[in-house]
């Protein structure tokens, strides 16, 4: 029998992340695994009386194909999928992988030419003229990264995605209204001392619309207002490599030195255009069920008592202006048992060590987000 948690988690998709309604078109985008939860959609998405359509994707023929791409074919291939994706109304991406670091001896000129061109034409349209909602998948390199077995990662994957998020989206309400009226941001803590102006830039909570799992609010700074450094104490995969112990240095808003166990590799990154050492996003952690990092992005960046800030594109939602092929959400604990921290709104103190301290973010915190 189909487990009954896919069923749930369909219904979900399809009712509250992307609130599919009669006649509209569909796609489903599946990565690794994934396919019992495609099946449920299917059918989810005709009994509203929509139509289904799907793309199964296989990083390790991306990998084959991306050794040898010209800019001619990759000019092709991203305007087919362009022209796909001008026709769907909502999107639903399913994002597992057999190995997570199949793209990791890619060439960087190959990355960046498949960034540049696809991901800038494709996803950002998607971004910005679709209902949306990505999520993981739990497959068993998850479960390896999550340093757990098989079983006991469907478990706890089951109980992150499937938070109470209308709960949820009630107690972000304050911490948007603190935000929008927030000038200066300062974070401290173990390597950091940042400042950054978020005034004029819309606050956006994020309760199981556009992610799975979900529970952040974000914005983004002035794009030129960011000084200090900030040293990450998680580790990230991006464009299938693996780094440790990143730290920036800013200069109004511009990364200037840029540190970790892989420099060369994480400078190419950042080198990718103009836009990828100015910062896109900032963004508070608050899922109360997601403790530690596992290298997978969607579920770090929504790490209770963390935020994570983005070199790369903005949102239009909270746009700062800065555009780029990159957007690569990088995250930091500030919980005691990673080093602790604090974060000032226009010099009040409203989180210390992950804790929002002020009464009208308490709800946040996750004892009352699980209560």
């Amino acid at each position: 029998m189909r487990d009954q948690r896919i069923l749930q988690m369909a219904r979900q998709l399809v009712h509250h992340s992307i609130s599919v309604q009669k006649g509209e078109h569909v796609l489903i985008d599946v990565f690794g695994g994934g396919r019992d939860l495609a099946r449920a959609l299917i059918a989810e998405i005709y009994q509203v009386g929509a139509y289904p359509h799907f793309n199964l994707n296989d990083q390790s023929l991306l990998r084959a194909q991306l050794l040898n791409m010209t800019a001619e074919h990759m000019d092709r291939m991203a305007h087919f999928d362009y022209e796909r994706m001008k026709k769907m109304d909502c999107y639903i991406g399913i994002r597992g992988s057999f190995n997570i670091n199949e793209l990791a001896d890619v060439p960087a000129d190959k990355m960046k030419l498949y960034s540049e061109n696809y991901g800038n034409l494709v996803h950002t349209h998607r971004v910005n003229h679709t209902r949306w909602v990505i999520m993981r998948w739990p497959d068993p390199s998850m479960a390896q990264l999550a340093k757990m077995s098989t079983e006991a990662f469907e478990d706890f994957y089951f109980n992150v995605c499937t938070v109470d998020y209308q709960r949820m989206e009630k107690a972000m309400q304050p911490l948007v209204d603190r935000m929008n009226r927030t000038d200066e941001v300062r974070i401290k803590g173990p390597g950091t001392d940042l400042t950054f102006s978020i005034k004029g830039i819309p606050a956006i909570k994020c309760a199981g619309e556009c992610n799975i799992p979900d529970g952040e609010v974000y914005t983004a700074p002035v794009r030129e207002s960011v000084n200090g450094v900030l040293t990450y104490n998680t580790s990230t995969i991006y464009q299938g490599t693996t780094f440790d112990s990143i730290r920036f240095e800013f200069e109004n808003g511009k990364i200037i030195k840029a540190t970790s166990n892989n420099s060369q590799r994480l400078n190419e990154i950042l080198d990718t255009d103009e836009g990828a050492r100015y910062i896109g996003e900032f963004a508070i952690g608050v899922n109360p069920d997601i403790h530690h990092p596992m290298n997978d992005t969607l579920f770090d960046e929504k790490i209770n008592g963390s935020f994570h800030f983005t070199p790369g594109r903005a949102y239009e939602e909270a746009n700062n202006g800065n555009k780029s092929a990159i957007h690569w959400d990088i995250v930091n604990i500030q919980r005691p048992d990673y080093g602790g921290g604090e974060m000032y709104f226009d010099g009040e103190l409203v989180r210390k060590d992950g804790m929002f301290v002020s009464e009208d973010l308490l709800a946040l915190n996750p004892e009352n987000l699980k209560a």
